[in-house]
């Protein structure tokens, strides 16, 4: 029974590659075409031979662009060119896409923290906070520490003062449960 699944899976994975591609050369089954020559001038309908025969001469290959039209419409490029600059394309827009999307780092401090721990998070902080990323600063308060939610504002308040410079608060301290929380943004440049 696996192994009819993963026949299956490899099958319609194949359909999907060959979908994916475009069609070039002898794979274009029309009977004739309309043709677009390598500059984008429009060179006419033609039969599918002489379609072939100029692309041949031409040095490049015949792609089908759009085969729903009537006549279909194939261009004469170079096809392992224009692959590899759809999938550069692709990686940049991927890189963009991960530019946008910022990523929050999460600093955990405690109402005891040493001075030393402390002054360290905020090195870190400020060196992801540059980069554009939002950071979140939270604290567990532990045991009777609940008592006294205002030690852990004023450590976050302090944490907070200490990244001025290249942040400001978007969210201010609130305390959920056992935690309080306060997001830190990068300043805005004016």
């Amino acid at each position: 029974m696996d192994t009819l699944r993963i026949h299956f899976f490899m099958e319609v994975s194949n359909i999907a590659n060959k979908e994916r591609d475009l069609f070039i050369n002898e794979q274009i089954r029309a009977k004739e075409v309309m043709v677009i020559g390598p500059e984008g001038q429009q060179l006419g309908v033609k039969s599918l031979n002489d379609a072939l025969t100029l692309a041949n001469y031409a040095g490049f290959d015949l792609v089908l662009i759009n085969q729903t039209a009537n006549p279909p419409v194939c261009k004469i490029m170079d096809y392992n060119k224009f692959k590899y600059e759809n999938k550069k394309k692709q990686k940049e827009n991927v890189k963009k896409q991960r530019e946008t999307n910022l990523e929050i780092k999460e600093y955990r401090l405690s109402v005891t923290i040493d001075i030393h721990d402390f002054n360290t998070r905020v090195t870190n902080a400020k060196k992801y906070l540059e980069k554009g990323h939002k950071v979140k600063a939270s604290i567990r308060f532990k045991g009777r520490e609940i008592a006294h939610p205002e030690l852990g504002r004023d450590v976050l308040l302090k944490f907070a003062e200490a990244l001025n410079e290249v942040s400001v608060i978007e969210q201010k301290p609130s305390l959920d449960g056992r935690f309080m929380v306060m997001m830190l943004v990068q300043k805005k440049e004016k």
